[in-house]
């Protein structure tokens, strides 16, 4: 039984290590071409730089390809269908905020981030960004006390509410603020279906399937099928505000278990991604 229970904790650490290795590199690559980004380069062109990024570094699949907005598409003004998140034609300008979102597939591990960022200054977003530490430090409190995910998703809606902001991931298929993730099993050739993987698309299907079985979902939405608490696993968590055509948001792994240690119950895969040593800049400043 001890044997077992070592040799449990050991493959959680080498999981969570592969985890945390995909999205250092997903953060990585937002950060590389966020530096080269200037005036007139297209979203589609964003796109394709983060993919080629990825791809010279061994990123063979995809949860979903990356996506890139531009200016009020980082609020999803005006988004009704699902097509109109795919990355358009639409340019640079300076001032204009931009969102960067990747979701690659590394050595069997996934990861899916948002990286907000401006071409020069941009102080709408900077408080958007300044106003999102909030809600990170909501939804692992909250998580922590095991409330439901329909709950702990009006509680983050009502917070936006009151800085003033409106909730733009409530524009996301099925208003998710967050969905599961998992391993992915390596193959050579990986397609992809509507920008999406086709092995991580049957991955997050099995878990609809047996979650349906078990009374949860592997999706955290406003909804009556999110009405449980949190399932024990990997979550890709993107509170998205949006203020008057300009959006924010972050996007990383929260680590969900079944401990009954509150800190071990729930955790932030990463402390050292650019969002948080941002926040922790200004704190001390």
């Amino acid at each position: 039984m001890a044997g077992d229970t070592k040799h449990r904790t050991a493959q959680l650490t080498a999981d969570l290590d592969g985890f945390r290795e995909v999205q250092r590199l997903s953060y990585a690559c937002a950060e590389a071409v966020a530096a080269q980004l200037r005036p007139g380069v297209s979203e589609r062109e964003a796109a394709r730089m983060q993919r080629e990024w990825l791809r010279e570094r061994g990123v063979r699949d995809w949860f979903h390809l990356p996506f890139a907005w531009f200016g009020d598409r980082t609020a999803f003004a005006n988004f009704r269908f699902p097509l109109q998140f795919f990355p358009t034609n639409r340019r640079l300008e300076p001032g204009m905020p931009f969102i960067l979102d990747m979701a690659p597939v590394y050595r069997g591990y996934s990861a899916d981030i948002g990286y907000s960022g401006s071409l020069g200054l941009n102080p709408v977003q900077d408080r958007l960004m300044a106003d999102l530490r909030a809600h990170r430090v909501l939804i692992l409190e909250q998580v922590r006390e095991r409330r439901s995910l329909r709950e702990i998703y009006e509680n983050v809606e009502r917070l936006m509410t009151r800085q003033g902001y409106a909730n733009r991931h409530r524009a996301y298929p099925f208003g998710v603020i967050a969905h599961k993730i998992d391993r992915v099993r390596e193959r050579r050739w990986s397609p992809t279906a509507f920008g999406f993987g086709t092995q991580s698309l049957k991955g997050l299907a099995g878990d609809a399937l047996h979650g349906h079985r078990e009374g949860w979902s592997p999706l955290w939405s406003p909804y009556r099928f999110s009405d449980h608490p949190p399932q024990p696993g990997l979550w890709a968590v993107e509170p998205h505000l949006g203020f008057r055509g300009t959006g924010a948001k972050f996007e990383e792994i929260l680590v969900v278990t079944d401990s009954r240690d509150p800190e071990e119950s729930a955790f932030w895969l990463d402390e050292d991604l650019p969002h948080v040593r941002r926040w922790a800049e200004e704190m001390a400043a």
